[in-house]
C-alpha cells in the first residue's frame, strides 16, 4: 500500500502517522506539503492532527483552502481512501468531504485522555479488522472536537451506516460520562456515503505500539494495508 500524508503549517502528528503506516505496510509514506498541487499515485491519503495555521479563523478552515486540498478532493472523488484524524477531520469536513462541523468542546476546555470508543460499522477497510460493537481505546487531544450536524443529517448518518465510532463510557454504554466534548449522538468518527473517507477526532496512530499503553489502533492500519495492497 502506498500512502501520502499532507502536512500543513502547524501539523504535529504527521510523524506519528508515518510511524504507524510504515510499521503496518513496510513502506515509508510520502510527505506532501500544503502548497503542492499534485499528489503521487497512492492508495491512501492521510490528513493528520495538529493545529494547522494555528487554528486561526476556525479549526481546519484555512487548511481546507490550501492548494493541495483541491487534489485531495479530486482523488477522493476517484475513490482513493482518505483518513482525517483530529485536525485532519476538521480539515476534510471544512473542505466538504464529510458533512457537519467540528465546534468548541462543550466544556470549553482542551481534553487530553485515553478514550473508550465503540466500533459502529465494520463495512470498510478502515474498520474491517474490528468487530461491530467492539470497545477500543484511542487517545484524544483536542479543544474543538464537538461534532455537530442537523437532525436530518444525523438521521441519515445513522440510517446509512456512516457512523464509524461512537464515544462510550468504560462499560460500553453511550452516555454523557463517555462523551469528552459534547458531540451530537456521541459521534467520534464518520464515513462518507461510500465509506472511502473516514474522519475521526481520536488518534488511532497513537495506539499502535505497546509503549503507547495499548495497540487498539493497529487493526485500522493493518486492515487498510490488507485491502489496498
Amino acid at each position: 500500500m502506498k500512502a501520502a500524508i499532507v502536512v500543513f503549517p502547524g501539523s504535529n502528528r504527521e510523524r506519528d502517522a508515518v510511524a504507524a503506516l510504515e510499521a503496518a505496510s513496510g513502506t515509508k509514506p510520502h510527505l506532501v506539503w500544503h502548497r503542492d498541487t499534485e499528489l503521487p499515485k497512492v492508495d491512501l491519503i492521510v490528513v493528520p492532527g495538529g493545529f494547522s495555521y494555528g487554528d486561526y479563523l476556525r479549526s481546519g478552515a484555512m487548511a481546507a483552502h490550501s492548494p493541495i486540498m483541491r487534489e485531495v478532493k479530486a482523488r477522493a472523488d476517484q475513490g482513493v481512501r482518505v483518513l482525517g484524524v483530529c485536525n485532519g477531520f476538521q480539515i476534510i469536513t471544512e473542505a466538504g468531504l464529510l458533512p457537519g462541523a467540528l465546534m468548541r468542546n462543550g466544556s470549553l476546555k482542551f481534553v487530553c485522555r485515553v478514550q473508550h470508543l465503540r466500533v459502529e460499522n465494520t463495512d470498510s477497510p478502515f474498520t474491517a479488522k474490528y468487530r461491530k460493537g467492539q470497545i477500543v481505546r484511542y487517545p484524544v487531544a483536542h479543544g474543538d472536537g464537538n461534532y455537530w450536524a442537523d437532525a436530518e443529517t444525523v438521521k441519515r448518518l445513522e440510517g446509512e451506516g456512516q457512523v464509524a465510532f461512537r464515544y462510550v463510557a468504560d462499560d460500553s454504554r453511550a452516555d454523557p460520562r463517555g462523551n469528552p466534548n459534547g458531540s451530537v449522538a456521541d459521534i467520534a468518527g464518520i464515513f462518507n456515503a461510500r465509506r472511502t473517507v473516514l474522519g475521526l477526532m481520536p488518534h488511532p496512530e497513537d495506539a499502535v505500539e505497546g509503549l503507547h499503553g495499548n495497540t487498539d489502533g493497529k487493526p485500522m492500519f493493518d486492515g487498510l494495508v490488507e485491502a489496498l495492497s
